[in-house]
């Protein structure tokens, strides 16, 4: 090949060449700065940006997982609050129980307390039918059972047993819906019935309580599991925008010194002109 010719520029081919290749480092840096991802896309690397992806995935998934313990929490928070107010309400009937136990009462006596009796029987009932969240109710007869995701796949879940505290259930077998102390004779009876009831229906509360805990506790163990692959993705795919700053004022002025010395690469067949002066 000539070194000097008309045709055939060799050094503004190399000075283009080289321009364009630090044009092309400046428009992936500013991509970089721009999105702040080294890895934006699957061009970029397709192994780190599939491993990414995955991740983001789980991660995502983790969100349904959170959203299906709470509303569980909810509901078993729901059934304890009905369960202390039943258990409030039994301890006021052992109350009246106990007092209309007593021999001495007259009639008119015993008949206010076995209205109060029923009173509070009867609220019972209103309690446990109003135990509903989200159309779970979990201490109804045949109560609803709880099932929460536990996982990001679907294949492990907390489940928390239902607690029938209904009249006549099993915490309060014998105290059904038409219960009353109306004589001496049944409200002695009714005394160590309540207290049965009082034991069995605090026994269920406990199990409820544990089941709450659970759930709370693996609803903290996946938000931070979250946080844990979200700062994973962000260690594989983030850009260090510090080192990217630099790296885009390097290209800069590597830039212009590209367009210089392709300009002067341009001059060098004017040069020839004046061989033939």
């Amino acid at each position: 090949m000539p070194l000097n010719s008309v045709n055939t520029n060799v050094g503004a081919m190399v000075a283009l060449q080289n321009l364009a290749a630090t044009q092309n480092d400046l428009s992936s840096t500013q991509a970089r700065i721009n999105t702040g991802l080294k890895i934006a896309s699957a061009k970029d690397n397709g192994a780190i940006w599939a491993i990414a992806q995955n991740q983001r995935s789980t991660s995502q998934s983790l969100n349904a997982v959170k959203d299906s313990l709470q509303r569980a929490s909810s509901t078993v928070d729901v059934a304890l609050s009905a369960g202390e107010s039943v258990s409030d309400l039994l301890l006021q009937m052992k109350e009246k129980a106990l007092a209309a136990s007593d021999v001495t009462l007259d009639t008119n006596s015993r008949t206010a307390l076995n209205d109060d009796f029923k009173s509070l029987r009867d609220q019972i009932a209103k309690v446990v039918a109003n135990a509903d969240f989200n159309g779970a109710n979990m201490v109804k007869a045949s109560g609803d059972q709880i099932q929460a995701l536990a996982n990001s796949d679907g294949s492990s879940v907390i489940s928390v047993a239902a607690q029938d505290l209904s009249l006549g259930g099993s915490a309060l077998s014998g105290i059904g819906a038409t219960a009353s102390i109306g004589t001496q004779t049944l409200a002695n009876s009714m005394i160590s019935t309540v207290d049965s009831a009082i034991t069995s229906v605090s026994t269920a509360l406990a199990k409820l309580g544990t089941g709450s805990k659970a759930l709370q506790s693996h609803v903290t163990f996946v938000g931070k599991l979250q946080d844990t692959l979200d700062a994973g993705i962000g260690n594989l795919v983030d850009a260090d925008l510090a080192k990217e700053s630099a790296k885009l004022q390097a290209l800069q002025t590597k830039q212009q010194l590209g367009i210089q010395a392709l300009a002067i690469a341009n001059q060098s067949s004017s040069i020839l002109l004046s061989l033939f002066r």
